[in-house]
Order: C-alpha cells, then structure tokens, then sequence
C-alpha cells in the first residue's frame, strides 16, 4: 500500500466516521451474534432430522474393516493414496505443514488493500484452484472407497436390533436351542447328539444373567459344554453387534420383565383362511427361516439342499425335486409327516412341525407351490380371505425342519445350559 492509497483510505474512513459510521458495539456484535445463532440452529436441526449414518460398531478383530473419515475429511484421505510407502510423509507432513504456514503467512505476503473480487483475480483463482481440487478430491473417495457394511443396514433402534437379532438367532442358533429357546434333545450336531439341552427361555436362564453375561457367553463360548465361540476375536463371525443383536432378541422375546417395544417386529407365520392356497413370499418362507434355516444353507451337510430362497427350496439338493407341484408324496411332505426315506430322516430332526404348518405346506404343494401372494390368490377357490398375521410366540416352537439328512453342525449360539 503506497502513500497515495493510505491517504484516501484515511479520507473514507473519516466520512463515514463523521457520519456516524458503525459501532462495533452493539451493531457489530449484534449481527454477528444472530448469524451465529442461526448456523447453531442449523446444526441443531441436521443433527435432528437427518442425523448421521450409522456404522457397525468398532470391532479391532474385524480385519475386514474398511476406514473412512468424516467427509470433510475425505480429500486427505484420497490425497495419501498417491504418496505410499517410504514417501508417505509428503502427504501426511509436508504438504499440510506448507498450507499451514502459507496461511498462517497471509497477512505478510498478501498486503493488498483492495477487497473487491475483481482487483483480487490471482487469490481468488488460487483459492478457487484449492477449493475445487479439495471437491475433486472428495468425490474420488466418495466414489471409490467402499461403504462399509454389516448385514445391511446398521440396527441403530432397540426395536431394529431386535428385529436383526431374530434373524441372526433362527440362523445361528436354532439347531441346538430350538427356534424357541426350548431345548431339548440335539440331533444331526456333530460332537452333541443326544445331548439334552436344557430351554434359555426361561426364568432360571435369562432372570439370572445379564445382557454382558449373555453376549460373553456368545463371543467365547463354553467348551465344557460343546458350544464354541462365535465372536470374531475368538475365530466365530459374529461382530459385536450382531451379538448384542441376538441378546436384544433373546432378552425381550423370553424376559417377562422387559417390555418390548411396541413398534418392534418380529417375523410372524400368517394363518390360513378356509380354502386359502399359502405363498412361499407370505406363509412358506417365515417357516423355513425359523425352523429350517439354521440347517439348509452353505457349510452345513444336509445333502446339499439349501433353502435361503424360493428357487433353492424347489430345486436344490442330492435329490432334487425334494417338493413337487401337486403332489404329497414328495420328499418334504412324506419327511415332516414323520417318515424315514431314502431322500432323509424325519424333519425336523427332534419334534414334529406343529400339524398347522404342516398342513400349510401341503395345502401350498396342491395349489401348485406359488411363489407370491399374487399367484396364490389366482389359485385360491373364489372367495378366499386374505391371510391374517399371528404372533410368532403363538405358533409351537420345533427345531429345523428340511427334506435332507441332518448333519455336523456349529454348536449353539448362546448359553447351553445343559445337562450331561
């Protein structure tokens, strides 16, 4: 700033003294203290009505994890990508070390008295220049580093981690406790058939143990007892959420203290109407995910009959087609009707279905085994009523039911409690 500027900067500045000018109390201060309060209101309502992400919880032993940083954050991230190994350093020291001290140095190197953009071309364009490869920067990250899931969605509500843990349960859990909690005598398991499991639904088991005993009893096991551990930082794979998923679910479905929230689902078997034809979207595939999951799916032995989808429940396993369209002498209805054939043992392996869902599938096997509700109405006799949703605890608790041998299995996912 030449004599000149400094003369005609101090002539405006005594005009608009002379005038009046601003005071920086309270005219100053007052602006700056209602913008402030209208950016705290900003973030009080981001933070209310759009929120953050949920991710899994931190778990050391998951070496899956991919890490990423809050997004205003992310162009750092990306930026480290391109000074690996031994020149690592540029990235993490010296470039930010240079835009520290370039602007903790402004002041001295920028002595420009003039505000107005277009007498200010080169700053702008450097900070334009910064600004816009910090934003590419960001969308880089943004595009190419994976969003680190578990499952799907993070349960972050009880009543969500409920739900999941239900899920996990019927497949985790089922072969050894039942689809219940109820126990019983373990078949198809290897290292505890005939072990007599004592029931975790009840009051002796879930009164006296807390919901840190219940997720350490999951995560490492009992070895005496023939139940291994299921959390990752003993070798299982369970996270530490979808363990205290599955003890959310054991404590509020057999807890007749804890009052489960009102809003929490858990999956519920629909009941027939007279002369209704079942669905495998609708009635079929709550069945199967409770008693027949745990069991048909990949890594068990069960003949190679898997049962995740529709398609798998038709048309997988050694002897493929275990159900047929029209007819009951198919190898899943003669098997839950308790016989012993060359396709299986009886299903499920320890107590027979209840005779209601038995009869479900048989009346889904004469109506042509639809696959949606949609195609169950079209052979449904005229007049049949829409299907009505019972409580899951309503239908009797059985182990897995399937049209395949029984085979070795991972132990039980919580307490065992049995006796010798």
């Amino acid at each position: 700033m030449n004599e000149e500027q400094k003369k005609q900067y101090r002539e405006k500045y005594l005009q608009k003294k002379q005038k009046g000018g601003m005071k920086f109390f309270p005219d100053v201060l007052f602006k700056d203290t209602i913008f402030i309060f209208g950016v705290f209101v900003l973030l009080i309502m981001l933070a209310t009505f759009v929120g953050v992400a949920n991710e899994p919880k931190a778990d050391p032993n998951d070496s899956t994890y991919i890490p990423r940083p809050e997004w205003y954050f992310l162009f750092l991230f990306q930026m480290l990508k391109y000074f690996p190994g031994q020149i690592e350093w540029i990235g993490t020291f010296l470039i930010p070390t240079i835009a520290m001290l370039a602007l903790f140095l402004l002041p001295f190197y920028d002595r420009s008295p003039f505000r107005h953009f277009s007498k200010r071309k080169l700053a702008l364009s450097l900070m334009a220049l910064i600004v816009l490869g910090m934003a590419a920067l960001t969308t880089i990250a943004v595009v190419t580093t994976p969003v680190q899931t578990e499952a799907g969605a993070v349960a972050s509500t009880l009543s969500e981690k409920i739900t999941a843990g239900e899920e996990l349960y019927s497949i985790n859990c089922v072969e050894c406790h039942g689809a219940e909690g109820e126990g019983g005598e373990i078949k198809g398991v290897e290292g505890l058939e005939g072990f007599k499991m004592k029931p975790i639904n009840s009051q002796d088991e879930m009164y006296t143990r807390n919901d840190a005993t219940l997720v350490d009893i999951i995560s490492f096991g009992q070895p005496s007892l023939g139940m291994q551990p299921f959390g990752k930082a003993s070798g299982g794979a369970l996270s530490v959420s979808d363990i205290e998923n599955i003890v959310a679910f054991m404590r509020y479905t057999w807890d007749d203290r804890a009052e489960k929230p009102a809003e929490a689902k858990t999956a519920a078997i629909p009941t027939l109407a007279p002369d209704e034809v079942p669905s495998y979207n609708v009635h079929i595939a709550p069945v199967i995910k409770r008693y027949c999951l745990s069991c048909h799916r990949p890594g068990k032995k069960n003949n190679n009959y898997f049962m995740s989808t529709y398609q798998e429940v038709t048309t997988s396993g050694d002897h493929a087609p275990n159900v047929k369209p029209g007819d009951l002498n198919s190898n899943m209805i003669l098997m839950l009707e308790r016989q012993k054939i060359e396709a299986g043992n009886p299903m499920p392996p320890t107590k027979p279905l209840p005779p209601e869902l038995v009869e479900m599938f048989k009346r889904w096997v004469m109506g042509g085994l639809p696959e949606t509700q949609e195609q169950a109405a079209a052979a449904s006799p005229a007049g049949g009523a829409a299907p009505t949703q019972a409580p899951a605890a309503q239908t009797p608790a059985v182990q897995p039911a399937a049209a395949a041998t029984p085979a070795p299995s991972q132990p039980p996912a919580a307490a065992p409690s049995a006796t010798p």
